[in-house]
């Protein structure tokens, strides 16, 4: 049996979508920003604490971080931040473009390229790892 408060987070997102289409309400444009922003800060406020992001991330997941992992992971923290910031940008300017401008962007391109992201991040991890350099 589905509990209703895993059905929750859909209805609302149903309701925001449908207010959207409905209204043209413009401040609903303002989500996206405010996602990659909020991202964008857990990242580079982590840069500042004795373990990134990131870093936390591996040890959660059983990696030993030596002295390379631990560069490389300090690194890579630096490259999300750059990302987001970017596509935080980006989605802040998208929202004085066309709609069908703005929907292609926030609702499909934004994804493809943190999963690009995430694919190149993880084939040059593995190159590291072959080599030994991590």
């Amino acid at each position: 049996m589905v509990k209703i408060k895993h059905i929750i987070p859909t209805i609302i997102t149903l309701c925001i979508v449908l207010l959207f289409y409905l209204k043209r309400l413009v401040i609903l444009k303002l989500y996206p920003p405010v996602c990659n922003f909020t991202v964008f800060m857990v990242f580079f406020s982590s840069l500042f604490a004795k373990e990134t992001i990131i870093q936390k991330i591996a040890r959660a997941c059983g990696d030993k971080l030596d002295k390379p992992a631990w560069t490389y992971t300090r690194n890579l923290t630096y490259v999300w931040c750059v990302f987001m910031f970017l596509n935080f940008l980006m989605s802040i300017y998208t929202i004085f473009l066309p709609d069908n401008i703005w929907i292609l962007y926030n609702g499909c391109i934004s994804y493809a390229l943190v999963g690009l992201l995430f694919v190149i991040e993880y084939i040059v991890r593995i190159i590291l790892r072959k080599m030994k350099l991590i």
